[in-house]
């Protein structure tokens, strides 16, 4: 385990327009650096509107693209590591839902491919049919840095608790998830999801939501927060546009598993997950 540091995530309003996107991401990058950060997480989808049907039209190709420039360079000049938010990401005849990890020198890291897509058809009209024009990803996300081993997650993904537990199990210490809940799932679940994940796998949860924005076709919940391993929120943005900072503490997760040794007393001889 290593030593404690200050993370940050920029709740940033998302626009129709993707330049306008990446200039804001960019300056909140800077800002949150300014503010200490040593790492930044985005969005969820921060560089274009959070609409099926658009997500092929913004789609890019690694690493040609110019969210991936922006990226590299907002890592590399401020030295911190960036979890990217998500965007749509081109590969092949496929668009997948996306989030980058960038290094420190501007490198790329690690790379999550949302491996649950969000196909509801909610209370209140809200629907959504992500399948319609993404593919889904097939990996398990844990990036091992300097800081601590960082597990990648994207909104849908956090609802199945498979999936955090195998990045527990496998040396996540801090798991990003970029997210953009809405006005109906936000306020029935939004805390309670990302507060149990933390307690359930004694590790730090940071969750990055788009600012809302009523205007918008999907409005999202806002909210982004950061948890710690004993389900307390250390830090906590509101609806509108924000750099919220948390200090995250490894040796924290190392006392709570010390004292409630649960990871330790699970029943391997009756249940165990494996990956596939």
């Amino acid at each position: 385990m290593n030593k404690l540091f200050r993370a940050a995530v920029c709740q940033m309003k998302v626009t129709g327009s993707k330049q306008k996107n990446l200039d804001t991401a960019r300056r909140m990058i800077d800002r949150a650096a300014e503010g200490g950060a040593a790492l930044v997480a985005l969005p969820e989808m921060f560089n274009c509107p959070y609409v099926a049907g658009a997500f092929p039209e913004y789609a890019e190709v690694y690493p040609g693209g110019e969210t991936f420039r922006m990226l590299s360079t907002a890592a590399r000049e401020n030295k911190v590591y960036l979890v990217g938010g998500s965007v749509p990401e081109r590969d092949g005849e496929t668009v997948y839902n996306s989030s980058f990890v960038i290094g420190p020198g501007g490198d790329l890291l690690g790379r999550h491919r949302k491996v649950h897509l969000f196909d509801v058809d909610l209370p209140g009209g809200v629907k959504v049919k992500e399948s319609s024009t993404l593919g889904a990803g097939r990996d398990i996300t844990i990036v091992k840095t300097e800081l601590c081993a960082i597990g990648v997650a994207i909104c849908y993904d956090i609802r199945f608790p498979e999936l955090i537990r195998l990045m527990a199990t496998g040396g996540a210490e801090v798991i990003v998830i970029p997210a953009a809940f809405n006005m109906t799932t936000g306020p029935a679940h939004w805390d309670m999801l990302h507060r149990c994940r933390a307690v359930d796998n004694q590790l730090y949860v940071i969750a990055a939501s788009p600012a809302r924005d009523a205007r918008a076709p999907y409005v999202a919940y806002g909210h982004s927060m950061m948890v710690d391993p004993w389900g307390e929120i250390v830090a906590r943005a509101g609806e509108e546009e924000e750099i919220i900072l948390g200090d995250i503490d490894p040796g924290k997760i190392e006392r709570v598993r010390r004292e409630l040794p649960l990871l330790r007393h699970r029943r391997t001889d009756l249940y165990k997950l494996t990956e596939v």
